[in-house]
């Protein structure tokens, strides 16, 4: 059962409110620390810088995470207030990487589902009760929490190539209440085979791998769902508009190559 609370997050409020909150957060942490503590500068300067990559997670957009995950160390160095080795502006790059390795990126910079976005898939996707799903790049679970609601009685699994992503997701999918399995792993080895669907938001780029292995690997009556790209050259079994305007292609295998026949639409309303 979905929790009635209102869910708020930074992407509430219009931008750039949610850097200027993010940044007064960290910088005053960073005062709070240099006077109630003894902890060395070092040390100072990765506890504030990870609170601020950690904040930069609630960002509507990839470049929106980087302004407010880079905001506060960056400020700190042009403002002239400490003099550190020049090392130690390494370490919000590093923890940046930590958060969003370069393997994530070539893939999609977690781009989040948005809410009710495949309220409509299981008219076109039906599944048996106990069915497995996979969301593929799982990210914070915003797709897992969408899945949840398009199959209430599915067995639902989730991947991550980032592994402060994966427990951050398996943590928010706890909160929310949603039962699903989230490992960290790289999507591209995981064994599609015991999968009844397979969800993706990934770029256009990726799809022609997403399809060549799920060529390999889906068994016969198996779905792939793609949000917002399709996947050139095979005949979608549907195409659903959602209020986002983000449609969601649907293909089930064995897929066929494209041809003049138009995909089947669903509006919601």
């Amino acid at each position: 059962m979905r929790s009635s609370l209102p869910r708020m997050s930074f992407r509430s409020f219009g931008w750039p409110l949610p850097a200027l909150m993010a940044w007064s957060v960290c910088w005053f942490l960073y005062s709070l620390l240099q006077l109630k503590t003894n902890l060395p500068l070092w040390a100072v300067l990765g506890l504030v810088t990870l609170a601020g990559v950690l904040l930069s997670l609630l960002g509507g957009t990839w470049w929106r995470r980087l302004v407010i995950g880079l905001g506060f160390p960056l400020s700190l160095f042009f403002s002239g207030a400490l003099s550190v080795p020049a090392w130690a502006w390494l370490l919000p790059l590093a923890l940046l990487a930590l958060i969003y390795p370069l393997n994530a990126w070539r893939d999609a910079p977690l781009f989040p589902t948005p809410e009710d976005a495949l309220n409509d898939l299981p008219e076109v996707a039906p599944l048996e009760p106990g069915a497995k799903v996979l969301d593929a790049g799982c990210g914070l679970g915003q797709g897992l929490e969408a899945l949840r609601q398009a199959y209430p009685l599915a067995e639902l699994h989730g991947v991550e190539w980032s592994r402060p992503l994966a427990c951050w997701c398996q943590r928010r999918c706890q909160g929310l209440g949603i039962r699903a399995h989230v490992e960290r792993g790289d999507m591209w080895e995981v064994d599609w085979s015991v999968y009844d669907l397979v969800y993706l938001f990934q770029r256009p780029e990726t799809l022609p791998r997403a399809m060549a292995k799920a060529a390999t690997e889906l068994r016969p009556g198996a779905w792939l769902v793609s949000l917002e790209f399709e996947a050139r050259g095979f005949k979608p079994a549907a195409k659903l508009k959602t209020v986002s305007g983000k449609p969601v292609w649907v293909y089930r295998w064995p897929v066929e190559p494209l041809d003049n026949a138009a995909p089947t639409e669903s509006a919601r309303r």
